[in-house]
């Protein structure tokens, strides 16, 4: 066969295969187009799943009679005019292939008035056949209905799902540009019922609301709100507990400059924000906006758009990394506690329960947290801590909310969890999981300020190991150094560790090593920071105190106080939460009090 030039409309439905996978394909280019035309509110109405009717309707700028068939050829369009446009894309669109590779596919009918045109314009196109303009009755903006997608490509069409199917992805597209654009309200329906009605949100009650509308009422129950600026960048949003999270990775949204994105570069910065606070294979839900100058990234770099390539990727994804590791560094009892419990249960003279010290509300944290300090009574690593002596009589404090919210131990439940009384309730903690926790950050703490101490054991440990797990520890010398682990070869099958970490000495050295090295052989190499972190949970695991330990009251307020000033301190190393809150509220309905 030889080479020719293809007709101009089989360029078209070329085109058309990238630019338009299904109906929903072809909401996503209609609406940008409204966006980018300044619109403040976009209509949506879908007919037998868009594959009959796709409708788009706005109150944008419009389009101007003379320029309605231009606006349906091929790379014309108003957004760029220049190659230093295209390095600096503010607009959603920009190369001019969508209209053109719609009306190529369908058949398509635009009415257009700008808001001094005294009249709309229409221009219809069937096939790539253009007709028009004619006048129109028609408010100032822009309605373009697509009738019959892929009328005329049957291969195209019979890969097109089910009527449901193809809605439900118009749904979740139209859930996106809501969240993408508060200023602009949306509305969605399909065979004469609304299926999505989002008013303009203008005020942070109404965001909250329209967030809400979109990803459940949980989301937002479970959320935390960020903004941060730095090296010229701005992120802003809603990300969650790690309580909160997913099964699959359905609830998370990214916006660049207002334009959804899905990278690699930043779902790999957010993953490992929430590293040490995930639980395996779980995944973290939010909903942030990058604003940056539009010139430091290429957003031209993808037949949807949907990728970009930054100028400045390294620094992109650190400043999306520490951000928002920062801001999950924060979430520990103090604050999560503040809004679990409810104010209205708060007692004025909470009964102050056995091992509290016997201060004023001014005193409280003084006396409790002088206490916590890294000198540990020997086999629990736990802080200690000395009370005050007093006889066994109730007595009352004032207690101001927020004070202390993890309260005081009670008690110690079948030698796991500890039982304190709280304002407004009943905390229980997994004290494993608690201590795990932050032992693990004071081995972080302490690698920061250097390197971990080291303490030298009386007699040297001899570990048998296969051949290929010595191998991995000279292969991984230096990372048991700077762990405070002074350990060498001794033979082909034989280790020989010499000193421990000295926050660690009540861990067995060669369960502990044999630990290490499982982990490292697991996880793989990875950088240098993460694997000196997973090898810490590793070593924190062992330290933290075992099942049916037998913890003494102050030893259990001890903990609790030090959870309170511990980053991260609501989940252990592993994901898992540290504590659970219930209400007075909640008891009372369990034993039907005052009904």
């Amino acid at each position: 066969m030889s080479i020719r030039v293809l007709p101009e409309q089989l360029i078209h439905q070329i085109a058309a295969g990238e630019v338009v996978e299904r109906p929903a394909s072809v909401v996503k280019e209609l609406v940008e187009n409204s966006l980018d035309a300044g619109a403040a509110a976009v209509e949506v109405e879908i007919e037998g799943g868009g594959a009959t009717l796709v409708r788009v309707r706005d109150d944008g700028s419009g389009i101007p009679a003379a320029e309605l068939v231009l606006a349906l050829a091929r790379h014309a369009t108003s957004k760029i005019g220049s190659i230093d446009d295209l390095e600096a894309v503010r607009t959603l669109g920009f190369r001019g292939e969508a209209l053109p590779s719609i009306a190529s596919v369908s058949r398509m009918k635009m009415v257009s008035r700008p808001a001094d045109a005294e009249v709309a314009q229409a221009v219809t196109a069937v096939d790539g056949e253009l007709s028009g303009p004619v006048p129109q009755p028609h408010p100032p903006g822009t309605t373009v209905e697509v009738r019959d997608l892929f009328f005329n490509v049957p291969a195209r069409r019979k890969f097109l799902r089910a009527e449901r199917t193809e809605l439900a992805q118009v749904e979740r597209l139209v859930e996106r540009l809501a969240l993408s654009r508060f200023d602009v309200g949306f509305r969605l329906s399909s065979a004469r019922r609304v299926l999505a009605d989002h008013p303009p949100a203008r005020d942070e009650r109404s965001r909250d609301a329209r967030v809400a509308a979109v990803l459940g009422d949980d989301f937002i129950r479970h959320a935390l709100k960020l903004d941060h600026e730095g090296a010229g960048m701005r992120l802003s949003g809603w990300f969650c507990l790690p309580t909160y999270a997913r099964s699959q990775a359905d609830q998370q949204h990214f916006f660049l400059n207002g334009r959804p994105l899905r990278d690699k570069l930043v779902a790999s910065a957010v993953r490992l924000a929430y590293r040490d606070v995930l639980y395996h294979g779980r995944h973290p839900a939010y909903v942030l906006y990058l604003e940056m100058d539009p010139a430091r990234v290429d957003v031209n770099a993808h037949p949807q758009k949907l990728e970009v390539r930054f100028r400045e990727p390294g620094l992109v994804h650190d400043f999306i990394f520490r951000t928002l590791e920062r801001a999950l560094g924060e979430t520990r009892p103090s604050q999560a506690a503040a809004a679990d419990i409810p104010a209205a249960r708060f007692d004025q003279r909470m009964p102050l329960p056995p091992g509290a010290p016997r201060t004023s509300a001014l005193d409280l944290y003084g006396a409790l947290g002088d206490g916590v300090r890294d000198s540990t009574p020997a086999g629990t690593g736990l802080p200690a801590l000395q009370p005050a002596q007093h006889p066994r009589d109730e007595v009352f404090v004032q207690s101001a909310p927020g004070e202390h919210p993890l309260g005081y131990a009670i008690a110690q439940l079948h030698g796991i969890y500890i039982l304190a009384q709280a304002q407004g309730g009943l905390v229980l903690v997994d004290m494993h999981a608690a201590h795990e926790r932050t032992t693990y950050e004071r081995l972080k703490a302490a690698l920061d300020r250097q390197r971990i101490a080291s303490q030298p054991l009386l007699v040297p440990v001899p570990l048998a190991v296969s051949v290929a797990e010595a191998d991995e520890a000279e292969a991984h010398a230096r990372l048991f150094e700077e762990l405070g682990i002074d350990m060498s070869r001794a033979g082909p099958t034989q280790l020989l560790v010499r000193a421990v970490p000295a926050l660690l000495t009540s861990a067995d050295p060669a369960s502990l090593l044999r630990d290490m090295l499982a982990d490292l052989r697991e996880q793989g190499g990875g950088g240098a920071r993460q694997a000196l972190e997973r090898v810490l949970g590793t070593m924190a695991c062992h330290q933290a105190v075992r099942a049916n330990r037998r913890l003494t009251v102050p030893e259990m307020n001890a903990l609790l106080r030090e959870m309170e000033t511990t980053l991260r301190a609501d989940q252990c190393v592993h994901g898992r939460p540290t504590w659970s809150f219930v209400s007075l509220d909640d008891l009372d309905r369990l034993f039907m009090r005052g009904r």
